[in-house]
């Protein structure tokens, strides 16, 4: 519903108009898009409720306070993933600066869409962020000393700790260590697709790829397994067997 809600905007923003037949939506997926609010925010009169549901958002702009609250309580917060809550601070913190990534390198025209979906009988907890603006690869090749990266080594250059396309932003690279060995120790997936590159971490490990349509944006896809391992920083730990970082 992420892709679905910005692609809509974006088409409005072009000039163009997008008509929902909701008469057409199975009962189960309809009850779904009511409770995150994707309804509600194309004309419905359906108000959202709390659910397995991350609400569906968009912003136009960087407002770190309601996007730390939306992923700290809405996402992490739930008690889906049992982690402590200083890793669920870092977490979120972390994820909160690839939003002000976007805002401050896509130049998307209509801002940044997410929401996400907890699967109780699958223990697995999604949210997906998506913007339509120039793509991280294309960002990347704008500084100069960039132009001949190919696309995979434009995200990887631009997801390395201290890297920015912005002289005043030196040292904000986005640096996904932790979010990556907390993803290889969940057992979870981090998935970003931009332009014709994507990056996929997993239990496999860190896989940069090609792929062979050019999406102009960038899509990130967190997935955490919702297990009964309990995570926590290595100071936190009160036993070897403890998962930590």
């Amino acid at each position: 519903m992420t892709f679905l809600g910005g692609l809509a905007r974006l088409v409005e923003h072009r000039g163009g108009s997008i008509i929902f037949n909701w008469q057409s939506l199975q009962k189960r997926i309809s009850v779904n898009l009511a409770q995150n609010g994707f309804l509600q925010a194309f004309g419905c009169a359906q108000v959202s409720w709390d659910g397995n549901s991350i609400p569906y958002r968009s912003d136009l702009e960087y407002h770190a306070e309601s996007i730390g609250d939306y992923l700290h309580t809405k996402w992490l917060g739930k008690g889906w993933v049992n982690i402590s809550p200083e890793l669920q601070d870092l977490i979120s913190g972390k994820v909160a600066e690839i939003y002000l990534n976007a805002f401050d390198h896509s130049q998307s025209p209509i801002g940044i869409f997410s929401c996400g979906q907890h699967y109780p009988r699958l223990g697995w907890l999604h949210l997906t962020a998506v913007d339509f603006g120039m793509g991280i690869p294309q960002s990347v090749r704008s500084l100069p000393a960039n132009k001949d990266l190919s696309s995979t080594d434009a995200l990887e250059w631009a997801l390395r700790s201290g890297t920015s396309t912005k002289p005043k932003d030196i040292g904000s690279g986005l640096g996904l260590n932790l979010l990556q060995s907390f993803v290889i120790a969940n057992g979870g997936s981090l998935k970003i697709f931009s332009n014709d590159s994507c990056l996929i971490i997993d239990d496999n490990g860190v896989k940069y790829k090609n792929v062979t349509t050019n999406f102009t944006g960038t899509l990130i896809d967190i997935a955490f397994r919702c297990d009964e391992s309990y995570y926590c920083l290595e100071a936190e730990a009160s036993s070897p067997d403890e998962p930590w970082f």
